[in-house]
């Protein structure tokens, strides 16, 4: 693999060695280079003149530090260590620049350097995997990683997450609305992106931000950044993971946007918890700081017509002369083991929602690796039940100004949308009686979480229970299809053309599927 070289840049008036031993010499008629440098080795400053290329003083950053002595005037000490020996000495360059605005433009290469050297090592092709081994690397699949990171390193799904204004807008209210909390304070920016959180957080005042970004969308935000004088010196981006880098300074506050669909999907919870435990001081507040998962029973014939049609295809005894039916049945489960992505009207749900809060800042990252809820609804209707409506919200904890970012159906529509976990056999319900269940998630290696999802409730003398398994990773997206019924089609309306599909007939293989017709009506069809 090729490796690129990066360099900045400085003309300086004048430097001069502390130290006697050394008999480097510039001439004073033309003018003295300061370069950092990074290429197959580790990061460098040289110091040298076009015409003495061959009597450049080389420094390795490690271990170098850098002192103001004036306001155009610095002092760099660095380590030197001679062939073959343990202990080395300490070697002085007194340099002089040609105003403070170009001192203060070398500090910040010079700490942006020192930082990247540290936390980055060797740049990585995009999705490549280090050889070094980190506690992410020991429970995310490679190639889930991989596919992760390409797709958050393109311009145009941070567009299309920028473009959200109910996400981008209510992060910018939190944290303009809370410049106390941010004033002369140090941030970090977990999962920084596009840096535009970073960019929120100067604003606000922050004294220095360090933005964590592993993908490489780290160099767009560092054009971005860079794009933006007035704020640029007081951020420094570096690319890596929260897992493996290392930070000079402690941060009073954590912002991220670590969410996913149904708020855990791809994980990154647990990465702004060890980011938490990694980069925060005792007490330091956390943007967003808790995040509360709905859950409620929802009723909707359409849906649930529509997911079950898909598996028609397969009913076809001679396809080219080929019986599909065999796979009928692993077809039909196979469309409901998708979790559905829209945007549903609330009427839809059946019963009053619970909730489950994490606190991002209590929480340990183990227990995000199994979440369940104990599910206990009154139902408030007579109707068929077909599954779990999920949405969430987290909550902006600020000092001055708390707010919330929420995902609920009726709320202005986020980029999230809403989830539906849609069970194959429906439940029947009357109006008052009692729905239990329960609601699990456990992580896998995909960056995602398995659901099972279990619905009880009794008619009579007789128990209905519904259980689905699902993949977080692979949902259904449905956000084209129109969400309002109109007043002629109303859900419990459909359920008056069609009649309840009991236990016995979803085990005799009996499932609903919609014919066309003029009238539009329901057909009932076996499988």
């Amino acid at each position: 693999m090729e490796v690129s070289v990066k360099e900045n840049e400085f003309v300086v008036l004048s430097i001069s060695e502390v130290s006697s031993s050394s008999s480097t010499s510039f001439s004073k008629s033309e003018p003295v280079f300061a370069r950092f440098r990074s290429g197959s080795g580790a990061p460098e400053l040289r110091f040298g003149q076009e015409s003495q290329s061959g009597a450049d003083i080389v420094i390795n950053l490690r271990g170098s530090q850098l002192f103001r002595l004036g306001p155009a005037e610095s002092l760099f000490i660095s380590e030197v260590f001679e062939d073959n020996k343990e202990t080395g000495y300490s070697r002085g360059i007194s340099i002089q620049f040609k105003n403070k605005e170009e001192s203060r433009s070398f500090h910040c290469a010079f700490e942006q350097w020192k930082t990247e050297m540290v936390v980055q090592g060797p740049p990585l092709p995009n999705g490549a995997v280090s050889t070094s081994t980190s506690k992410f690397d020991e429970k995310i699949e490679a190639s889930s990683a991989k596919m992760y990171f390409h797709y958050y390193g393109q311009l145009l799904h941070q567009q299309n997450m920028l473009q959200d204004f109910v996400r981008t807008g209510t992060y910018y209210a939190a944290v303009i609305e809370n410049r106390a909390d941010f004033l002369g304070r140090v941030v970090v920016d977990v999962g920084a992106g596009s840096g535009i959180l970073s960019l929120f957080a100067a604003q606000a005042g922050a004294k220095h931000v360090y933005a964590i970004e592993a993908s490489e969308m780290a160099e767009h935000a560092k054009k971005l950044i860079a794009g933006n004088p007035s704020l640029n010196e007081r951020i420094t981006v570096i690319k890596g993971k929260v897992e493996e880098v290392e930070l000079p300074v402690k941060a009073d506050i954590l912002i991220s946007e670590p969410m996913g669909t149904l708020l855990v999907n791809e994980r990154m919870l647990e990465s702004y918890v060890i980011a938490r435990d990694r980069f925060l001081v005792p007490n330091g507040k956390m943007f967003p700081a808790v995040g509360r998962i709905h859950v409620a029973p929802f009723s909707d014939e359409y849906l649930y017509l529509e997911i079950a049609n898909k598996a028609i295809f397969w009913q076809q005894q001679s396809y080219f002369g080929v019986d599909l039916t065999p796979l009928q049945r692993s077809a039909y489960e196979g469309y409901f083991s998708q979790p559905v992505v829209d945007a549903f009207d609330p009427r839809l749900l059946v019963a009053p929602a619970i909730s489950h809060a994490i606190n991002f800042t209590l929480i340990k990252e183990e227990d995000l690796y199994e979440i369940e809820i104990p599910l206990k609804f009154a139902c408030s209707v007579s109707t068929r039940i077909h599954g779990l409506a999920c949405w969430f919200d987290v909550l902006f904890n600020g000092s001055t100004v708390p707010r919330w970012l929420t995902t609920a159906p009726g709320a202005p529509t986020t980029h999230w949308y809403q989830l539906r976990c849609v069970l194959s056999q429906p439940l029947y319900v009357m109006p008052g009686q009692e729905i239990t269940g329960n609601f699990r998630l456990v992580a896998h290696r995909a960056q995602s979480y398995t659901i099972y999802l279990t619905l009880s409730a009794t008619v009579g003398d007789m128990l209905q229970t519904s259980s689905g398994k699902l993949d977080l990773k692979e949902p259904y997206y449905r956000m084209s299809q129109p969400q309002a019924y109109s007043s002629a089609q109303e859900p419990n309306q459909l359920l008056q053309t069609q009649d309840v599909l009991t236990q016995s007939w979803v085990e005799d293989g009996l499932v609903p599927v919609q014919q066309p017709s003029p009238n539009h009506g329901v057909e009932l069809q076996t499988l």
